[in-house]
């Protein structure tokens, strides 16, 4: 049967709050679960987007970005013309929008040169975690700023950008499969492969 990526998405979504529980009891078995999962729901299409990139008429666009992807930038700039504090805060973009960008590069080339489907698998994982990893840094950098701003301690405003990470990871787990037809797909500069 072939996997749609509504499928993939909806499969995941089921799954993500019994890996969720499983969490609390054991950590690396919920990890190595959701691991497998994903490996299994992505490996095909990680195949085909290998397949793409050895066409010898298909080239690697121009790179582009968005931004952070989904909207979040677009509706960051919204809101910050209409919320003052935001845009006085945190700018008219969000404050980890070059974390995004350097996402949005790796997705773009999806992985350098001719690798393999678990290398394009292992290649992607890698670039959500340094986008995680950036974010957190992220908030590390601006802890005693928004400490202050907004009465926090500095191990609150860790924990809310750990969350942020954590969430932003988990949406480009789900949504950044390669060969889905999405702007924002792993290897998004590569003729797509749905």
């Amino acid at each position: 049967m072939k996997r749609t990526p509504s499928m993939i998405i909806i499969g995941t979504l089921l799954l993500l709050p019994l890996c969720s529980s499983a969490e609390s009891e054991d950590q690396a078995t919920s990890t190595s679960l959701l691991d497998d999962l994903e490996r299994s729901l992505e490996l095909g299409r990680h195949e085909r987007l290998v397949k793409e990139k050895q066409n010898p008429d298909h080239r690697l666009s121009d790179f582009t970005t968005d931004g952070c992807s989904g909207g979040l930038s677009v509706g960051w700039q919204h809101l910050s013309q209409k919320i003052d504090f935001l845009k006085k805060v945190h700018g008219e973009l969000p404050p980890w929008e070059p974390c995004c960008v350097s996402h949005d590069r790796l997705y773009h080339e999806a992985g350098e040169g001719d690798i393999s489907a678990e290398k394009s698998f292992e290649a992607r994982r890698q670039a959500d975690e340094e986008l995680r990893g950036c974010v957190l840094d992220t908030g590390v950098s601006r802890a005693s700023e928004l400490s202050s701003e907004y009465g926090l301690s500095v191990e609150e405003v860790g924990k809310v950008y750990e969350v942020i990470g954590d969430l932003m990871y988990r949406a480009v787990r789900i949504g950044g499969v390669p060969c889905s037809g999405l702007p924002w797909r792993w290897g998004y500069g590569w003729p797509d492969c749905n």
